[in-house]
């Protein structure tokens, strides 16, 4: 996909650039609590929560924050939320599509949220099943280059179930079926291969090209998305060509 990489990495430095306010904390805290409570509170025998605290440590979240969330998660301490993950699919300007996923114990609240975000950044909300056709569940592990070579992470991972290994600029993205994802990392971690975050993910089957002018509508619309508190991840399938990342940033 031209232009893949830039993008993916710049949305990368962004997710840094959110952690310092603190919005990403909350984020991350919560997924290690749904993760304790959907596949108990040992990260050993859950590797969706080892995952999930393994990201939260990497985006400098405190331990006590994540072991807080643990313990709310496997009912070791009370106090947890009944998070609800729910899905709403929309366009965004230059029909761009968008699924939003939300994690949330107030399905109402959440609802309004996105559709103000939505409403006011040129975006529109779209019925169940119209825009999830156009995107795959996949395991994706993003990791920092650290000297390696394409070959060297393929190599790493291809006997585990990896499907593809893309070059995002500074880091490599290993993209596998959902039920190879754990096999993927333990691939990883034999291999002394440090990575940044391992995770189900929605990848695009096809994307749409923008101009600057298109770019920056959605990009200030994901952006509005993102700020929402009940909304985890938004995932769409733009397409952000090198040259015009380099007119944003000009």
């Amino acid at each position: 996909m031209s232009g893949h990489s830039k993008w993916a990495t710049t949305k990368h430095k962004k997710a840094a650039i959110d952690a310092k306010r603190g919005k990403l904390f909350a984020k991350l805290v919560k997924n290690v609590e749904v993760a304790a409570r959907t596949g108990g509170g040992d990260p050993a025998g859950n590797p969706t929560l080892f995952d999930a605290i393994q990201k939260a440590k990497k985006a400098s979240v405190p331990n006590d924050n994540i072991e807080r969330a643990r313990k709310r998660g496997s009912g070791e301490e009370a106090g947890g939320a009944d998070w609800q993950t729910i899905m709403y699919e929309g366009y965004g300007p230059n029909g761009v599509a968008l699924l939003i996923e939300c994690l949330t114990d107030n399905r109402n609240r959440a609802a309004g949220e996105v559709r103000t975000a939505m409403s006011r950044n040129g975006g529109n909300m779209a019925d169940p099943g119209s825009v999830a056709y156009l995107f795959s569940r996949k395991g994706v592990v993003i990791l920092e280059k650290s000297g390696r070579s394409e070959d060297d992470v393929l190599m790493a991972v291809l006997d585990a179930g990896a499907e593809e290994v893309n070059d995002l600029g500074e880091s490599f993205e290993v993209v596998s079926d959902p039920s190879d994802l754990v096999a993927v990392r333990s691939a990883l971690q034999e291999n002394e291969i440090d990575y940044d975050s391992a995770e189900l993910s929605f990848q695009p089957s096809m994307s749409v090209a923008v101009d600057v002018d298109g770019a920056r509508k959605v990009i200030k619309l994901i952006d509005a998305l993102e700020d929402c508190d009940d909304v985890q991840n938004v995932y769409s399938n733009v397409d952000i060509s090198d040259e015009v990342i380099a007119e944003l940033d000009a």
